[in-house]
């Protein structure tokens, strides 16, 4: 049961990070915890870096934050945000009509 579980949350990560990160906004016990009572912040990471989010939410540990080897796992997750990114500029320069340059 709890591997099946897990296998859940990876392949919802792989394809709606921003629904798992709304999710575990609603019903999670550590989002409180991780960011304080913030909203701001995850709200920006949601909409424009939601696998630097996702990642910073799973590496946080409480009284150490992010130490040692959790970098990797943020990097990993700016890495992912930047080839979305990429991919979606790559995808409307596909466009017909679509100018050369952007003003």
């Amino acid at each position: 049961m709890l591997l099946g579980c897990g296998c859940l949350l990876a392949m919802g990560l792989a394809f709606a990070p921003r629904v798992v990160l709304i999710l575990a906004w609603i019903f999670g016990k550590r989002w409180d915890d991780v960011w304080g009572g913030n909203w701001f912040w995850p709200l920006l990471g949601i909409i424009f870096a939601p696998y630097t989010t996702v990642m910073y939410l799973l590496v946080w540990s409480p009284g150490l934050g992010i130490y040692g080897w959790d970098w990797m796992w943020i990097g990993m997750g700016v890495l992912l945000d930047i080839m979305k990114w990429a991919q979606i500029a790559q995808n409307r320069r596909g466009i017909p009509g679509y100018p050369e340059t952007a003003y």
